[in-house]
């Protein structure tokens, strides 16, 4: 249990309310949230987010959030290949 604190990044701000987006915010973790429990919490569809990064981090989906974690959501790029950047291809 817990907070982290998220950022989300261009597009995959229109599933949260205004008051989130474009700016870091505060998110209250249960025991053992993953990044796809957060992002289903946030009503952030999954196969929207192309690159989790947690502390700096590339991550998978599966990846457990800890206390104090930073983690950013970044959707599909159209123009800038993060293919070697990230720890999943979307589905894991």
């Amino acid at each position: 249990m817990g907070k982290a604190y998220f950022r989300v990044y261009e597009g995959l701000n229109d599933y949260l309310p205004r008051e989130r987006r474009k700016r870091d915010f505060s998110f209250h973790l249960k025991a053992s949230t993953t990044v796809r429990d957060a992002a289903s919490s946030l009503l952030i569809p999954p196969e929207k987010i192309e690159l989790v990064l947690i502390n700096g981090e590339s991550v998978f989906f599966d990846s457990i959030i800890k206390n104090g974690d930073r983690v950013s959501f970044y959707p599909r790029f159209e123009f800038f290949d993060v293919s070697s950047l990230k720890k999943f291809n979307g589905t894991n």
